[in-house]
């Protein structure tokens, strides 16, 4: 057959539509701060692709984090896990959608689990946005179980299985570098993780 698109095509694009598409209302209050947290400040308020703007927003924080130790840095993203489901939470009541548009504290979260203990330089946190913003389209399981969770635990912990499976990608990559090119250059993917 010439041109039919695969089975899988047409599932794939919903979800993609579906993403684009959480439309909201126009709440008449004011922000709280825990909206303004699940938007994670300006990021989810980009015209397009908020959850794009949100994973950007989330690099200064990883290079923040990745000189902390390897127990504070997993410390530190497990109360952001947690603080963003509540904060999701309250944002998904405010604008009348559990999974709103602006609400990106889950790609932040996402993001920080793709790049957990990963010595920070500017080649991983690019390769871990690519890694992680792929994953978070396809949603494989259980990403996919927990997107269909509507309330603020779900819209962060779709992000975080999203972002164990872009972490794996990044550690594979990591380990074909170092068979590959080896450790002789210093590369990211030399340094230990947690170093």
């Amino acid at each position: 057959m010439t041109g039919s698109p695969s089975p899988a095509s047409p599932d794939l694009l919903s979800r993609l539509r579906a993403r684009g598409l959480r439309r909201t209302a126009r709440p008449t209050a004011r922000p709280d701060a825990w909206v303004l947290l699940a938007a994670w400040g300006p990021c989810g308020y980009a015209p397009v692709a908020p959850g794009t703007f949100g994973t950007l927003g989330a690099i200064p924080v990883y290079w923040a984090l990745s000189r902390l130790s390897p127990s504070l840095y997993l410390v530190t993203v497990a109360a952001l896990v947690a603080l963003g489901a509540y904060a999701a939470q309250r944002a998904g009541a405010y604008w009348g959608v559990a999974d709103a548009s602006p609400i990106v504290i889950d790609e932040v979260a996402g993001y920080l689990v793709t790049v957990a203990l990963v010595p920070f330089s500017w080649p991983a946190a690019l390769l871990g946005f690519l890694f992680f913003r792929v994953f978070d389209v396809l949603k494989p399981w259980p990403a996919s179980a927990f997107d269909r969770v509507k309330n603020g635990f779900g819209v962060v912990m779709d992000d975080v299985a999203a972002g164990v499976f872009a972490w794996a990608a990044l550690q594979l990559v990591a380990l074909a570098l170092r068979a590959v090119a080896g450790c002789g250059g210093a590369g990211w993917w030399c340094a230990p993780l947690g170093s």
